[in-house]
């Protein structure tokens, strides 16, 4: 299997980074659609491939329409043969009228269990009232799990002592999914971005004076216990990030950015995501405000060069133009482009199927941007 992925790996995803011309949308199916099985609105998309090959798509199932607050769900559909079918939608998470939301899963390669990392709040409190701690109640930190490749998962698990400071008002984890470092000095470490609010004299954020920040939790006991790591401030929000191929377990965050200058925000952690750089644009990834995703497809070796690729709606204003780009230099440069999607489109999630191929998931419509939420598989033509 090793093998035949390698071959895979430099036949098929090398010469994309030559030319776009090749790209192929191999498959394209619309995995949740809005009013259908009981839900008003899908939204916040996320996937893995669990260690069976199994690939895991979860998102939020919204009753009330599409507001991030109220009766929110979290769904769940598994497709066993690299996404060409799916299972019947399963609800896994459901706590009435309240709001459970943000899916970020992480697979820990050593035992092969699935970590889902998640918040929760009461379904009338809004984000606003929450960041400007005038709701009843505020947000808080789960997490479940499975060990059986997402067939089964365990109750939902608060643990926002240990992953949330307390004078923190909003917060997130992901959306879209963690990593495991798998170099260095904390290889091994399940890793999880998140963001928060926090209060700040000179802020804006809902008339202030409050800030956006982000942020990691992550855990060095394979997910039993979760501890705050470092913060990156400010004006930086959803976010992402892949582990740099030094060897020495480097992190990239990739963030949403308050900057004014619609482009994605970069920091750098040298210690497994207990301190971050301060953070600094790149100017070839553009955005309108929006969350995005960043994966590494292909390592470097004898072979092969490094691959990252990352995926959000390429437009400095509106979400659409769902596109991919993919950088070979460790996230340095973005030289390549391909446009999956021209319309509406916003949040997404990738993941890399147990046949090598590159899965896409992400929100999309004719009309505005969630109204259904779109898996593809990525692949090469000769």
């Amino acid at each position: 299997m090793k093998l035949k992925l390698t071959l895979f790996l430099y036949l098929i995803v090398f010469p994309l980074l030559v030319n776009s011309q090749d790209i192929q949308i191999d498959h394209s199916f619309s995995l949740f659609e809005s009013g259908k099985d009981g839900y008003d609105t899908y939204r916040i998309p996320a996937m893995v491939t669990a260690q069976n090959g199994d690939i895991l798509a979860f998102c939020e199932g919204r009753k009330d329409g599409r507001g991030d607050a109220g009766n929110i769900d979290i769904v769940l559909k598994r497709s066993s043969d690299n996404g060409q079918t799916w299972t019947r939608q399963q609800v896994i998470w459901d706590d009435g009228q309240n709001t459970c939301g943000n899916p970020c899963p992480v697979v820990d390669k050593v035992t092969g269990e699935i970590h889902l990392l998640l918040t929760h709040n009461l379904g009338h409190d809004h984000e606003g009232d929450i960041i400007h701690k005038k709701a009843e109640s505020t947000r808080t930190v789960w997490v479940m799990s499975s060990k059986d490749h997402g067939l089964t998962w365990s109750s939902p698990r608060n643990i926002t002592s240990t992953t949330k400071d307390d004078s923190w008002g909003w917060y997130a984890t992901g959306p879209g999914n963690g990593i495991q470092i798998e170099h260095g000095p904390n290889k091994g470490r399940l890793i999880i971005p998140c963001d928060h609010s926090y209060d700040d004299e000179k802020g804006k954020v809902r008339g202030g004076p409050y800030e956006y920040g982000s942020h990691v939790i992550y855990s060095d006991d394979h997910g039993q216990s979760w501890q705050l790591g470092g913060v990156i401030r400010p004006k930086v929000n959803e976010c992402q990030m892949v582990e740099l191929a030094d060897g020495n377990g480097t992190l990239l965050m990739n963030m949403r950015s308050y900057f004014g200058e619609n482009k994605r925000t970069h920091s750098i952690s040298y210690d497994g995501g207990r301190s971050w750089t301060k953070p600094y644009d790149v100017d070839e990834l553009v955005e309108p405000i929006c969350q995005a995703s960043i994966l590494r497809i292909q390592w470097p070796n004898d072979f092969n060069k490094s691959v990252l690729a990352f995926l959000n709606p390429a437009t400095s204003k509106g979400r659409h133009n769902m596109s991919l780009r993919w950088s070979l230099d460790e996230g340095k440069t973005w030289p390549g482009i391909y446009t999956l999607y021209p319309g509406p489109a916003a949040y997404s999630s990738m993941s890399m199927t147990a046949n090598g191929a590159l899965a896409v998931l992400y929100e999309c419509g004719e009309s505005n941007a969630y109204e259904k939420i779109q898996f593809q598989i990525i692949k090469m033509i000769r």
